[in-house]
Formats: structure tokens, sequence, C-alpha cells
């Protein structure tokens, strides 16, 4: 079974700041985009020590979103992108749509 991504550890930083909760969810809105378009094209391109680096980056942002199976997994793609292999590729990938349609909706 898929996880669902949440917003929980975001409600329980914020306290009930509004404020902050809406910058935080502005910055994963933001910054995820970017970092899953770089992922994809260093993937592409066969450059995996440089995928190892940008899924770091993302793996942060799916324990924020409480994916932490997800996150577990991303920890296990990361450590294999930096030794050249990539069978984590096609599950990470389907983590990644999941999250990018998330976002879209909150």
């Amino acid at each position: 079974m898929r996880e669902i991504p949440n917003l929980e550890y975001v409600d329980n930083l914020a306290e009930g700041d509004m404020v902050f909760r809406q910058k935080f969810i502005g910055i994963l809105k933001e910054e995820f985009p970017t970092e899953q378009e770089e992922y994809l094209d260093t993937i592409k391109n066969a450059l995996f020590r440089e995928a190892s680096e940008h899924v770091h980056k993302i793996k942060h942002k799916l324990n924020v979103l409480g994916l932490h199976n997800a996150y577990t997994l991303a920890v296990k793609h990361e450590k294999e992108l930096r030794d050249g292999e990539q069978s984590f590729k096609d599950e990470f990938l389907l983590i990644l749509k999941d999250v990018e349609h998330y976002l879209k909706t909150i």
C-alpha cells in the first residue's frame, strides 16, 4: 500500500501559526519541482552521482510530508546511485509523481 502525503509534520511545527504554515508549504511547492526536474535530468543522462545529490535533497521533503517508507527507500536509492546502480528508480519515480500531484492540490 502506497503512503499518502500529508501535512501533519508541518502543522505540528507551525503550532497554529498559519503564516508560517503557508510559507513552509510555499517553500515545498517552489523547491520540489526544480529538484524533481534536476533529478530526472541527471538520471536520464546517467549522472548517478549527481542524481544521488538530488535524492538527498528530496528525501527530506518526503519525511516532512509524512512519507516515512518513501524516505527509507530514498536513502537506499541515494546510496545505490552513488554506487552506480538504480534498481529503486521506478519506485522512486512513483513517489515523485505522488508528491508532485499532492503539492498541486494543497
